[in-house]
């Protein structure tokens, strides 16, 4: 932020900037902040919080600061409803958004001094959107930011990175996410350390983390590892389950690649066993070292491999239960 705030105050900041990053680490809060920053009524290069501007920029409700997403995750965060959208909310963020974006743009700010258009889940954008957003990013309007928040950065094409000042956020330490859930939640110190360090570094993720998450994290887990029993009725039982649930499947494979990444860890460790605190199911250390004998070093990096495989054409729209039953019926076929 420090640099973000020198390029303020030298009346520098880049047209143009790429957050990446995990979920959960700061990206749009921070992406807030310079906006507030840029047009606080204080001015000084730095936002006040408490002055009209910054308080309405907080809100989301300032007629200068614009946000994109999918449709889907409008409704997910209550900004849109269902019925606000034909047919099937969509996942992407397409071609119509970006062309309204820059109908948008093409009038000048209203109040801000500086404009803000941010773009989250900027790697939704189907490829007609970033080759679309191109043009804006070439020839960017007058007194205006676009800043593109992404948890995979990678996927976007590589002519909308190269015209972007890119900023890293890393993922939080899981000490840090402890302090805040002990301090802000009043969690137990047990209950604490469990949420840190299966938050993989996002503080919303740990705090959306409750007992009732942590149960079904564990009956999700406990049946995984029953699959590798042979039964395909159970698998395509289990697929069926997952898909019925909106997002379940995703968040299953991000579940999934972590334990498997746990099971290689203890298998290839034979020799000296890794601290625990180096394992992300620790609580689940017995589970853990039942699948790491039966499927040695090799078997849990192939299925995390597969994992994100599904992960990737979920984000594509593809059939969550033809993706799950296909994936749990090659995780016992070694040349799937």
């Amino acid at each position: 932020m420090a640099a973000l705030q020198a390029a303020l105050s030298s009346g520098q900041l880049h047209h143009a900037c790429l957050f990446g990053g995990p979920d959960g680490v700061g990206k749009e809060l921070t992406a807030v902040t310079l906006a507030q920053a840029a047009n606080c009524e204080r001015g000084g290069g730095d936002a006040c919080g408490a002055c009209a501007v910054c308080r309405r920029i907080a809100g989301r409700n300032h007629p200068d600061m614009v946000w994109v997403m999918p449709e889907a995750e409008q409704i997910a965060r209550g900004l849109a409803g269902r019925a606000d959208f034909a047919g099937t909310p969509s996942k992407d963020i397409r071609i119509a958004q970006i062309r309204a974006l820059q109908e948008r743009l093409s009038f000048k700010p209203l109040e801000a001094k500086t404009r803000f258009i941010f773009i989250c889940g900027a790697d939704a954008m189907n490829p007609q959107a970033q080759n679309a957003l191109l043009k804006t990013l070439e020839e960017p309007p007058p007194a205006t930011v676009l800043i593109l928040i992404s948890s995979a950065p990678g996927q976007l094409l590589p002519t909308i990175r190269s015209r972007c000042l890119k900023l890293d956020f890393a993922p939080l330490p899981a000490a840090v996410i402890e302090e805040k859930l002990l301090r802000d939640k009043k969690l137990s110190p047990e209950m604490a350390r469990l949420c840190a360090r299966l938050s993989y570094g996002s503080l919303s993720a740990a705090e959306n983390l409750n007992t009732r998450a942590l149960a079904k994290r564990v009956s999700q887990l406990e049946r995984l590892a029953a699959l590798d029993e042979g039964d395909v009725s159970a698998a395509l039982r289990f697929a069926e389950e997952l898909a019925s649930e909106k997002g379940a499947a995703e968040t299953a494979m991000a579940l999934f690649e972590t334990w498997y990444r746990d099971v290689s860890l203890l298998s290839s460790c034979e020799d000296a066993p890794p601290d625990e605190a180096s394992l992300l199911h620790a609580d689940l250390l017995p589970l853990l070292q039942s699948s790491a004998a039966r499927l040695g070093p090799v078997e849990p990096l192939r299925r995390i491999d597969l994992c994100r495989g599904v992960r990737a054409r979920l984000r594509f729209n593809a059939s969550p239960r033809l993706q799950l039953e296909q994936l749990f019926l090659r995780f016992n076929r070694s040349d799937a």
